[in-house]
Order: C-alpha cells, then sequence, then structure tokens
C-alpha cells in the first residue's frame, strides 16, 4: 500500500487534472452565473477566515445553488463560516490525542481496521468512473483517509457507510482537505455518535423520525405499522451514508450542501420530505415486501424536477424543536424502563413466594393424588385376585356338582336294579324298604321305569358306560344321560321318602340266597359288579 502511495505521488499532476472526472454527475440545481459570482466574491475575501459572513446572504446563495466546481471550497468556507458563529462546536481534543497529528504522519501508521476497509472500497461508488479501478486513484485516496480516521478514532475506527460520506467529499476536493473535512462532520457536527459501536444514537434518530412521521402524516404512520415497518428497515442506510447510497449523486451533493448549514437536522428533513412526495405511492404498495422494495429500489429513481422539490421543501422545514422533544422523550422512556425493575421488585419478590407457595401446596396435593391412587391401584389389585378365586372356586364346586349328580344317577340306576332282582315278599321279610322315586309326570315316570328296566347285560358295558362319563367329566362337556331321550318334556324327581339305610349285613342277608340258586360262591361282601353278573 505504501508503494502505491508513492506511485499516487509521482502521478499527481495527472490527479490534478482528473479533478472534472470526480465530478461526473448532474447538478440538481443549476447555478446561475449571478449566483455564481456571489460564491466567488465570499470565497476570495482577503480576511475570509476571521470574518463573520452574512447568514441569511449564504442561506440565499445557498437555496440558489451551488456551482459544482466551487463545491469543496464552499464546503470549506460554510465550515470556517461555523467555527466562527458557533464555537461551540470545537469538537473534542483531550480524548482523542491523535486528533491533530498531520495526515501523512497517519499513512504511515498501520491500522487493525485495514481488511474491513479495503472489502468495502469495491463497493463503493462501484460504477462511479473514478472508484470503479481496483486500487485506482480513487480508491486508494478513500483507503488512506479511512485509514487515518480510524488511527485517531480507535472507539468508532471503522463502520460500514463512512466509506461513501468520504467518498463524496473526496470528489470536491484534495485529499487532506477531504480528511479535515472528514473529521469536522463526525466530531464538531456529531455524526460521530451514530457509528459508535452500541448506535445508540442512531437508535434515537430511528425514534425521532418515527414521531414526525406520526405527527405529521398519521395516514402513512398507521400504513407502516400494519406492515410491520419501522424506519430501520429503509431509513439506517439513508443516515449512515447522507442518502449517498442509494440516491443520485447531484441529490446527495445538495444534501450535503445544507448538512455544512444545518447539521444532520437536514437528514431528518430530507427523509420526511421523500415520505411526504411518495406518499401516495406508498399507500398503494400492500404488503411487507412490496413497501420495502419501494423505499429502497423504486423511491431513489426519482426525475430531477421531483429532487430539486424535496430539496426546496427542506429548505421551508423547521422541526428543531420536535427533534429536541422527541429525543427527550427517547431517554424517559429508556429511563422508566431502567427503573420499571427497580420500582416492581418489591412485587415481584412477592409475587414469586406466592407462586412458590402455591407449588409448594400443588406438590403435597400431587403427592396425596398419588398415595390414594397406589391406594386404589392395589385395593383393585387385591379385587381382581379375590374374583380369580372366586372364579376358580364356582367352577370347582361346579366340577363336584356334576360328579355328584352322575353319582346320584348311578345309585338311582342300582336301586332300579335291586327292586327288579329282589322279590317284594324277601324285602319285606327281611325289614328292608327301598325308596321310591316318584315325579310329578307320567311320563317321567315311565322314562324311569324303562332306565331301570335297562341294566347292562355285561360287565363291559357298565365299565364303557363309566368310562364315558369319567371322559365326559375330563373334557368339561355334559355327561350323557343314563335316560333314554324322550323330547323336550322335563321332569323332576321328588325326593325319596327318609328310610333306614342299607347296611352290609343286609345286603348280604339279601342277596345270599340269589346267589346260591344261581351257583355262585359265597363270599363275605358283595360287590357293584356281583350285582350286574346276575342275568
Amino acid at each position: 500500500m505504501e508503494r502505491e502511495n508513492r506511485k499516487l505521488q509521482a502521478r499527481q499532476s495527472i490527479h490534478e487534472s482528473s479533478f472534472y472526472q470526480r465530478l461526473d454527475y448532474e447538478e440538481v440545481t443549476p447555478c446561475l452565473k449571478e449566483v455564481t459570482q456571489v460564491w466567488n466574491q465570499l470565497l476570495a475575501h482577503p480576511e475570509r477566515p476571521k470574518v463573520k459572513f452574512d447568514a441569511e446572504l449564504i442561506m440565499k446563495s445557498m437555496k440558489k445553488g451551488v456551482p459544482k466546481s466551487k463545491r469543496g471550497a464552499i464546503w470549506k468556507l460554510l465550515i470556517e463560516h461555523d467555527r466562527l458563529t458557533r464555537p461551540d462546536r470545537l469538537g473534542p481534543t483531550s480524548s482523542f490525542p491523535a486528533i491533530d497529528e498531520p495526515y501523512h504522519e497517519l499513512l504511515k501508521q498501520l491500522t487493525p481496521n485495514q481488511h474491513a476497509i479495503l472489502t468495502d472500497l469495491g463497493r463503493t461508488f462501484p460504477n462511479h468512473q473514478y472508484f470503479s479501478a481496483p486500487l485506482g486513484q480513487g480508491q486508494l485516496s478513500l483507503f488512506n483517509l479511512l485509514k487515518a480516521y480510524s488511527l485517531i478514532d480507535t472507539e468508532v475506527g471503522y463502520c460500514q457507510g463512512l466509506s461513501f460520506v468520504a467518498a463524496v467529499l473526496i470528489m470536491h476536493m484534495s485529499e487532506n482537505d477531504a480528511f479535515e473535512t472528514f473529521k469536522y462532520l463526525l466530531f464538531n457536527l456529531g455524526f460521530r455518535r451514530q457509528y459508535k459501536p452500541d448506535m445508540e444514537a442512531l437508535q434515537v434518530q430511528m425514534y425521532q423520525l418515527e414521531r414526525l412521521i406520526h405527527d405529521q402524516h398519521q395516514e402513512l404512520y398507521q400504513h407502516f405499522q400494519n406492515n410491520d415497518i419501522g424506519p430501520t428497515l429503509y431509513a439506517a442506510p439513508w443516515f449512515l451514508t447522507m442518502f449517498a447510497s442509494q440516491f443520485p449523486l447531484g441529490f446527495v451533493a445538495r444534501v450535503f450542501d445544507l448538512i455544512f448549514i444545518e447539521g444532520i437536522e437536514v437528514v431528518f428533513k430530507v427523509a420526511l420530505a421523500l415520505l411526504s412526495d411518495h406518499k401516495p405511492l406508498i399507500l398503494q404498495c400492500g404488503g411487507f415486501e412490496s413497501i420495502v422494495h419501494f423505499l429502497k429500489t423504486d423511491l431513489p429513481d426519482m426525475t430531477f424536477i421531483q429532487m430539486e422539490k424535496i430539496i426546496n421543501k427542506v429548505f421551508e422545514m423547521d422541526i428543531s424543536r420536535h427533534l429536541q422533544a422527541y429525543e427527550v422523550e427517547y431517554h424517559v422512556l429508556q429511563e422508566e424502563v431502567l427503573m420499571a425493575p427497580q420500582l416492581h421488585m418489591a412485587d415481584e419478590r412477592e409475587r414469586i413466594q406466592q407462586l412458590e407457595t402455591a407449588c409448594a401446596q400443588l406438590r403435597r396435593r400431587n403427592l396425596e393424588l398419588l398415595e390414594q391412587i397406589q391406594q386404589e391401584r392395589s385395593l383393585s389389585n387385591s379385587t381382581q385376585s379375590k374374583l380369580q378365586t372366586s372364579r376358580e372356586e364356582c367352577e370347582r364346586l361346579n366340577s363336584r356338582l356334576k360328579t355328584a349328580e352322575i353319582e346320584r344317577l348311578a345309585l338311582l340306576n342300582t336301586i332300579g336294579k335291586l327292586k327288579e332282582l329282589i322279590p317284594q315278599d324277601k324285602l319285606e321279610e327281611l325289614g328292608i324298604a327301598l325308596p321310591n322315586v316318584e315325579t310329578h309326570d307320567d311320563r317321567c315316570h315311565e322314562e324311569r321305569s324303562s332306565l331301570l328296566l335297562t341294566v347292562p347285560t355285561s360287565l363291559k358295558e357298565s365299565r364303557s358306560a363309566d368310562d364315558a362319563l369319567s371322559s365326559a367329566l375330563l373334557d368339561g362337556s355334559k355327561p350323557p344321560s343314563p335316560y333314554p331321550s324322550t323330547g323336550s318334556s322335563r321332569s323332576r324327581y321328588v325326593p325319596a321318602p327318609r328310610l333306614r339305610p342299607m347296611d352290609a349285613g343286609d345286603q348280604q342277608k339279601l342277596l345270599q340266597p340269589l346267589l346260591r340258586q344261581r351257583g355262585l360262591q359265597r363270599k363275605r361282601s358283595i360287590s357293584l359288579e356281583d350285582v350286574q353278573a346276575i342275568p
């Protein structure tokens, strides 16, 4: 970079000859010869740095225009006039030890912001012939100016937007004069605050602009609110580059003319005038994207008549008191926001305690409900277990009932066979009375009679019948009835009268004569098979 600077100094004559190349833009307010003569007289005054010129004369001449070729010199004149009329704008000196260091000495030093500066060189006026050549005369001058400023103001260093402001100055004056003018803009006119890392000043400016729109253009303000569009979306580049990044250079030059007279207030006036002049078109835009596109693309594309109209509106506007009131309002709101936690801290603590107490109660209630649920679950499990046991007991009783029923039927069958085999007179002699089986239905009595007469002809058939009954019990199915099928009529047995039951002796007395007649040997006891073997 140092080598390029030496080459730049060697081509100083060429650099001077390219002065008109840098001013390659069309003026918005063409300056008449009469006005040009007034500016020439002011510039040629022998005691210019010490003389206070008439402010009304300067303002009147400014309204009629500024000659493009004299614009840089006129800006220096306005700075000198401002320093004489407003000594309070001298700017800080103690906080910035290197602020008075010569420009050429600053260029010999290195800056930590070099990479950021080099990155933005190609983005600054890429279509302007003086800045379009990579590391050409325009880009080198721009780099040197931004580098020098970053060395004297380490807090700001470099911020996007500064390159456009510096480039506008380089177009109209020498590199050294541009650096001094750049320092005056940032330090004395107060533009430096909006480039600080916290950008608090920029936030205040956005609030002020929004309040201006709210008070002077209520319909436009409501349209922005309905589409969630704040000033930061479209106006932040206007303030950071002083409209240089989006608007034509002729319009930007006129804005700079006014800035050197009125300061940053001009940026608010121009922004408000732009929105006011394009209000009908903005209201026709529907939706967030449509409005933002119009503000960033269509609005800057104005005709010279529109731009001159905007500048004339700026001269007529007076918003100084509004801006001061809005700035105070912003800081008051910020203080209220900061003080609110302290004012409501006691209430918040009490609220927190109430919430903690409520949470503790809910936890206790939750534990109680969990215990109840556990108890109900245990009771439910116990009930299920008892129910299962009852079902098993019921099944067991049903099984025993079926077995008892089968045994009862077998006994009835045996009694029937005994009554058939043993004569009644023999039973009477022995004093034995067999129970009678009676029914309320004659049909059932006939069925029982036929059953009593149906005796197995052999022991094998009897065992087959017993096996069938056992299989039915094991399968859980209905056991076969010992009675023949008689249709759908139902019968019921009447319990026999209570008699003395037969014992083993009665059986021996009753059956021994019959066995002797049949040629059977005498036995101590008579079994069911013996009875069934009697023909």
